[in-house]
């Protein structure tokens, strides 16, 4: 009597077959009654089989181009995003995993198979391998990967991403400062490339700008802005560190923003190239006649319009012309450097002016601005006698239609909210 031939079965779907038989098994138990080290002992154990499991998904992922063929999928991973309801990004991280530790990385691979690694650990692993020169002695490459997966016993994936960036210097000190030197090169030329910045109008006075730069020039703005933004400098001017309607204590971003702000303002000129014939300027227009209105407008050349109040503290000491028109709009006055207080200006002010002069405040005159007393933009003359140090919270309230100044006889000045 002839027996019925039993189909061989290939390890792997042994292997599946029996993990989901365990699953089964385990999956109507509750680990509630577990002890405090069976627990510890059952994350343990589950998670190093979980990395096998990985590894061996991936092994197959890696020969599955066959399967994604056959359902017309763009890859492999792609066909298993879609049929794992995982994420398309997903799909392509495992299949670029998969294929480099099918093509490239055997040790890497071997190690996530027996559980030595977890797949977060392999594709900073595999990551940083990429990066290495393409170039390398095969051997340094090798023992890089040798040595990468050595570490992954005493290190979580973001330490090996950093200790995968340094591997040159541990396995080949001798070629790791010419490859970070070219390196960097190639960063910093691709840097350049794709550098950019946009604009967008937000309405209500707002405009967002959108600034992609080397991290260089990043730094060099964020230091300066760091030190408008530091708790240790409340004297800076141009920054207000508490709302002045509620007094609490405003947002570190906004912070940093009027830090921008302020060094905007203050470009030197002469660091600014000449756009049509002049120094690169905004001009500030505004009607002779309407400069004491409440309700007066300034318009910059660049067609968007400001308070009066704001072009009168521009005035003061902002690289920004004031150009004054008549009521025909025929030009009266075009601003010129001569408006700021210069340096022998700003040391009498200084020797007679220690501090703001605003009742109780007491920010040295080092930290203050010189503000006309008759806004220059109305005829006020740059001198010291016409001239007074504010600091900046002082001097942006001077210049706000909502508060009005009082000048007491020996110079203080003091503020009131109009009604």
């Amino acid at each position: 009597m002839s027996q019925a031939a039993v189909p061989l079965q290939h390890p792997i779907e042994r292997c599946v077959a029996s993990v989901s038989a365990a699953l089964d098994d385990a999956a109507g138990s509750s680990p509630t009654y577990l002890s405090t080290s069976a627990k510890r002992r059952a994350v343990i154990g589950l998670s190093r089989q979980m990395a096998r499991l990985e590894g061996l998904r991936l092994a197959v992922l890696a020969a599955s181009s066959d399967v994604a063929s056959e359902d017309a999928a763009r890859s492999a991973g792609a066909w298993l995003a879609l049929v794992g309801r995982l994420e398309r990004p997903e799909g392509y991280r495992l299949q670029k995993l998969a294929d480099a530790l099918d093509q490239k990385y055997a040790v890497l691979a071997a190690a996530l198979i027996a559980g030595d690694v977890s797949r977060p650990q392999a594709e900073v692993i595999a990551s940083a391998l990429d990066q290495l020169p393409a170039k390398l002695d095969p051997e340094l490459r090798a023992r890089a990967e040798r040595h990468l997966v050595e570490q992954a016993a005493d290190f979580g994936p973001r330490e090996l991403r950093a200790l995968g960036e340094r591997v040159l210097e541990v396995i080949a000190p001798e070629v790791a400062e010419e490859h970070e030197r070219l390196a960097l090169e190639a960063a910093e030329r691709r840097a350049r490339r794709r550098m950019s910045v946009t604009r967008r109008e937000l309405g209500e006075g707002l405009v967002r700008i959108t600034a992609t730069v080397p991290v260089l020039h990043a730094d060099l703005l964020y230091t300066q802005l760091h030190a408008y933004a530091s708790p240790r400098r409340n004297h800076l001017e141009g920054v207000d560190r508490r709302d002045p309607d509620s007094g609490e204590r405003v947002p570190y971003s906004l912070l940093l923003a009027q830090g921008l702000c302020t060094l905007l303002e203050r470009l030197a000129r002469e660091v600014i190239p000449s756009h049509g014939g002049v120094a690169a300027s905004l001009v500030v227009t505004i009607d002779h006649d309407k400069l004491t209105e409440q309700l007066a407008v300034a318009r910059l050349s660049t067609g968007a319009v400001i308070s009066a109040g704001e072009a009168r503290r521009l005035a003061c000491n902002a690289g920004i012309l004031p150009m004054i028109l008549s009521g025909t709009s025929r030009p009266l006055d075009v601003g010129r450097k001569k408006r700021f207080h210069d340096s022998a200006m700003r040391r009498a002010l200084g020797v007679r002016d220690p501090e703001c002069r605003a009742v109780g405040c007491e920010i040295p005159a080092a930290w203050c601005e010189a503000h006309h007393r008759t806004a220059w933009s109305a005829g006020g003359s740059t001198n010291v006698d016409d001239g007074v140090l504010l600091c900046g919270f002082h001097h942006h309230r001077a210049h706000d239609r909502t508060y009005h100044l009082t000048t007491h006889a020996n110079g203080d000045i003091r503020f009131h909210r109009r009604t």
